[in-house]
């Protein structure tokens, strides 16, 4: 837009960022109408637990996530219990990506209406939403992932905007070339994304190749790289300090490990725990391709082919953001497909987003060519000015509607699929477990359950009385194997309950003790009566 006077841009702006926030809002409604009400098992609910306590998740300890979830709990108090508010969280953080991805889609190929399918797609995709409906940082990361490559093209486009380099007069004066404060900002957003998922680590190539191409010369501009490092390295200290003081002299309700030690923090931040996750990167690449191109047709449908056209058209189109992006993409699918975790597709919400951005550039590409093409014979000199092309803006809406139409299509379906609104299984779980538990119990828990049982504990404060034993506390406290837990416990005269989910242990239990189900609905919660040969 380097032809259009500064009013017109100015009214073209704000044109796109009313646009981006109505596709935001409309993200927002169809998450809202799908979320979680309250607290969940698993995952959920040790987001819903440690943000509004900014305590620490497990590895890699999502510190933004807490310092966040703790700040949006304290600002969405009118919205309903803290559970609910962590869930809320989810659909504000996809919203707000959906409605970057308009503002990017523009930036780069010049059409917010093809930007406004493209936002409104990703919010359809079936991870995009499903993570959308309940409390999960992989939702922050998205977030966070939108606005670094919106912040990142902003440095490119401002740099473009003087081919590259300054103006002899700045260089007399010692100014750096205007749109590096882009570049510092999205730093600042790397560094608090670093601290909210792992996943942002593997954008370090791409960034990087990112960079050298709009800039190859950065690395004699010493002040720019300096500051960048400085802003990098001070964020992330400041927000990794959240775990030790959190776990030391301002303890949290709910800390997982060891973080205020020397060991116990390195094996949180890099996540020793699942070093074993990852298996041969190189191995069975046919049967990871076959998962990942069924999985693409389940969330694109008819566009799933075009996405690599979709590529194509960036390259052509952005160059720059190819490079940036195909990188991205390469790196998380490679390190995702090598990864095993018990809901692996939430990591392919960062390719997600991206294949989008591929897509609305072709859709907005064919329409603004087309649209040329047809107007040619009729434009004027004066047509430059920066007015809508009547043509360029139909096409536009055709191609958005193309893009839209595959997941309005199976729109019914997807929703019945993905509706957690009436998914109450925890709370009514819950509030069995805590009615029929006796006073002073100690619970011999597994994960999916002891993460809401510390819900309604420390958030909640609802029976105090009860001690959680999780493995995890197990190991922390070392108390044992299960036996010595369960034994200490009944040699204190205390009740001992046990929720075991491996088949192995539930073996074990049974072989040893006197097992009898302790509720109607918590049918897994198990009162633990007494060693097996000895009378109750």
């Amino acid at each position: 837009m380097s032809g259009v006077n500064p009013a017109r841009r100015r009214d073209v702006q704000w044109g796109v960022s009313i646009l981006a926030g109505l596709v935001a809002i409309a993200a927002l409604v169809l998450a809202r109408n799908t979320l979680m009400p309250g607290v969940g098992f698993w995952d959920t609910a040790e987001f819903q637990t440690f943000g509004p306590v900014m305590g620490t998740g497990h590895p890699t300890g999502y510190p933004t996530y807490a310092l966040l979830g703790w700040f949006a709990g304290v600002v969405l108090q009118p919205f309903g219990d803290p559970a609910f508010r962590m869930n809320l969280l989810s659909a504000i953080s996809v919203a707000i990506a959906c409605g970057l991805t308009v503002v990017l889609a523009w930036r780069l190929a010049g059409s917010a209406i093809v930007g406004a399918a493209a936002g409104i797609g990703l919010a359809m995709t079936p991870i995009v939403w499903k993570i959308a409906t309940h409390a999960d940082g992989h939702a922050v990361h998205l977030l966070l992932l939108a606005l670094l490559f919106v912040l990142l093209v902003a440095w490119e486009r401002a740099r473009r905007g003087t081919n590259g380099w300054r103006q002899p007069w700045d260089r007399l004066r010692g100014q750096p070339p205007r749109g590096d404060r882009w570049l510092i900002a999205a730093t600042f957003v790397f560094a608090v994304s670093l601290g909210n998922h792992s996943l942002t680590l593997l954008l370090v190539p791409a960034i990087g190749l990112f960079v050298l191409a709009v800039d190859p010369d950065i690395w004699r501009r010493w002040r720019l790289v300096a500051a960048c490092v400085a802003v990098l390295v001070v964020m992330t200290v400041l927000i990794y300090l959240e775990l030790p003081l959190r776990a030391g002299p301002f303890r949290a309700p709910l800390v997982y490990g060891t973080p205020n030690t020397l060991q116990g923090f390195w094996y949180v931040v890099f996540a020793e725990q699942f070093r074993g996750a990852i298996v041969d990167p190189f191995g069975d690449l046919g049967g990871k391709l076959g998962q990942l191109f069924d999985w693409t047709a389940t969330w694109y449908g008819p566009l799933g082919p075009v996405i690599p056209l979709g590529f194509v058209a960036t390259l052509l189109v952005a160059p720059r953001y190819a490079l940036l992006s195909g990188s991205a993409a390469v790196v998380t699918l490679f390190f995702d497909a090598s990864y095993i975790n018990a809901e692996i597709t939430r990591y392919y919400i960062g390719p997600a987003f991206i294949a989008w951005t591929w897509v609305g550039i072709l859709g907005a590409a064919l329409a603004g060519a087309l649209g040329s093409l047809i107007e040619r014979p009729w434009r004027s000199t004066e047509d430059r000015g920066g007015r809508l092309r009547p043509a360029s803006v139909g096409l536009a809406v055709v191609a958005a509607g193309l893009l839209l139409a595959p997941s309005v299509s199976v729109y019914p379906t997807r929703y019945r699929t993905i509706d957690e609104s009436a998914d109450t299984n925890a709370q009514a779980w819950l509030a069995d477990a805590l009615t029929v538990m006796k006073p002073n119990a100690v619970v011999v828990s597994w994960w999916s359950f002891s993460t809401s049982l510390w819900y309604a504990q420390r958030v909640e404060h609802r029976r105090m009385d009860i001690t959680i034993l999780d493995d995890r506390t197990r190991l922390d406290e070392n108390l044992g194997d299960l036996p010595d837990v369960i034994d200490r416990a009944l040699a204190e005269g205390r009740p001992v309950y046990a929720i075991r989910l491996d088949p192995n242990e539930d073996k074990l239990l049974r072989d040893r003790y006197r097992l009898e189900s302790a509720g109607t609905v918590a049918t897994n919660l198990l009162e633990v009566l007494g060693p097996r040969g000895v009378l109750g």
